[in-house]
């Protein structure tokens, strides 16, 4: 009571009599008698600090990274979570379609589609060859954005920087991507941060600007520059590390050098945090469990004796089972995992020799464990949950009714479209703008005013980015409701191809109508719907 004393002492100004009954009912205001009480008995240990984004965030995001990473690759629900985003947010590949604002531009129907038509053969020309668009020739454009994807979902954040190299007879481009994984953006050894290696924060001794986790800031806290390390933490090199600065806007051309794609979850955040973070213990949990499962079912399943021996002969006995001839060798012992005398291995058929005076007691496992199932259907609800992605989506079991399947598929899909939009802003239009200027630039693409005028240019660079559809439980029933939305108006043609199909409706009618001529295919009419010519 002494605290509360001194506490409301100087809240007050003066050590009141009754300092007991305000502290009492300043206990039992608002939030402090519910989420934020210190005096239940149920949150009295709950202790919840929290701090700036670069102490919660970056001093942790090594070891959240790297369990990340470690259940990506053991854990079938991380996996799972992550590759169903990739698929589902990117897939093949988001395609771009240009769409520039013909009323800024004054362009005629006929003037638009030309010009958009010829941009998007040289872009093609651009992204779909990896020795292009890759600084390290490995991955084409879209295939670049599979691999950008994955890896910011799994370690919180990617970063693209947009090299120039020389051009080629077959491309006359000089922009390349070269993506950098999240460990090696980070702060120099030598910025002034501790030698404790959690603290990431650290002062550019030339600029004077704050760094975060290698994320250069100004006094007014905006990005101007990363830092890149020339290899992974924990690496084994005998080259020297150290890092190049990367201004994020290039001072001339106003063009970015480097991209970084990431979702933001607290104001003043420089660093993405990995996507799997809630349910990494839950995940691992998890995993163990099931692999303990696995690991009982198979002891359970292997047909084991043990034999006591009256003497001490240590020969290899005559006319045993043993647990096979793995390596192929004739003639040779049965192979075991290991030789030590005091390990005993199980085996299907397997016989084993005891000493005199040994005996083995067994357990009696019964396995599969009641409520198995359940129990891990549970724990996958949970995580789906966290990850916006609905059971039957993440486990892709669709056991339930065509509307709970639906319904599970739309919800996930407006997370997809979310993804997909931040993924789009931090990439690919970045990266479509900077190609789009060279190519004007060098004379590949004619955009009078591009240069002059931001209004203009934004004109130009306009563009959407299409990408997979919608799952479909019941085409019919879709196309039918598809049909209804565009005959009133609620929908366009356009709106339903990209959306539903992932296709694009003016590239169909063209298509169709070269069927059409090509095979004298003819619409059929009925009576009465207006396009029977003899009405």
């Amino acid at each position: 009571m002494k605290e509360n004393k001194s506490f409301f002492g100087r809240l007050f100004g003066r050590q009141s009599p009754d300092v007991g009954q305000i502290a009492k009912k300043y206990y039992a205001k608002g939030y402090s008698d519910a989420g934020a009480s210190i005096t239940k008995r149920s949150l009295k240990g709950f202790l919840a600090q929290s701090g700036a984004p670069s102490e919660d965030i970056d001093f942790n995001n090594k070891t959240l990274r790297q369990r990340g990473r470690m259940l990506y690759m053991a854990s079938p629900i991380a996996s799972a979570a992550i590759n169903t985003n990739r698929t589902k947010v990117v897939g093949p590949g988001l395609h771009m379609k240009c769409a520039i604002d013909r009323d800024v531009l004054g362009l005629s129907d006929d003037a638009v589609r030309e010009w958009q038509r010829k941009t998007e053969a040289e872009w093609k020309m651009w992204a779909e060859h990896k020795e292009n668009c890759d600084a390290l020739g490995m991955n084409n454009f879209y295939e670049l954005q599979q691999l950008a994807i994955k890896s910011w979902l799994m370690s919180g954040d990617i970063f693209s920087v947009l090299k120039r190299y020389d051009t080629t007879p077959l491309n006359p481009y000089t922009l390349r991507i070269h993506l950098i994984e999240a460990d090696r953006v980070s702060t120099p050894s030598n910025f002034g941060k501790s030698y404790e290696p959690n603290i990431t924060t650290g002062v550019n001794p030339d600029t004077k600007n704050k760094v975060f986790d290698g994320v250069e800031v100004d006094k007014n806290g905006k990005v101007v520059a990363y830092h890149i390390c020339s290899s992974y933490p924990g690496q084994i090199t005998a080259d020297k590390v150290e890092w190049t600065r990367v201004e994020a806007i290039g001072q001339l051309t106003g063009l970015p050098n480097i991209l970084q794609v990431m979702d933001a979850e607290r104001p003043d955040q420089y660093r993405g945090v990995t996507y799997l973070a809630p349910n990494i213990e839950t995940l691992l949990q998890l995993r163990r469990y099931t692999e303990s499962e696995l690991t009982a079912a198979l002891v359970q399943s292997f047909l084991t004796a043990w034999i006591t021996t009256a003497t001490d002969n240590t020969e290899f006995p005559f006319n045993e089972v043993g647990s096979g001839d793995i390596d192929g060798v004739p003639g040779d012992q049965p192979d075991n995992i290991s030789d030590s005398p005091n390990e005993y291995e199980m085996g299907p058929g397997t016989i084993n020799h005891l000493a005199p005076g040994e005996q083995v007691t067994l357990g009696n496992p019964n396995i599969p464990t009641a409520g198995f199932e359940n129990f891990v259907k549970t724990i996958c609800k949970m995580a789906g949950a966290s990850f916006e992605l609905p059971y039957d989506v993440l486990i892709k079991e669709f056991n339930a009714s065509y509307s709970a399947a639906k319904g599970a598929l739309e919800e996930a899909w407006e997370m997809f479209k979310m993804r997909r939009a931040w993924f789009i802003n931090d990439f690919c239009q970045p990266t479509y703008e900077t190609w789009l200027a060279e190519a004007v630039a060098i004379g590949r693409i004619k955009a009078p005013g591009f240069f002059d005028n931001p209004l203009i240019r934004a004109a130009w660079s306009g563009a959407r980015w299409d990408g997979p559809a919608q799952t479909h439980l019941d085409p019919v029933k879709e196309a039918t409701a598809n049909e209804k939305l565009v005959a009133h108006g609620w929908k366009t043609n356009e709106q339903v191809t990209r959306e539903y199909y992932g296709g694009d409706w003016e590239d169909n009618a063209e298509e169709i109508r070269q069927e059409i001529e090509r095979f004298g295919v003819v619409k059929p009419t009925k009576k009465g719907d207006g396009n029977n010519a003899d009405e």
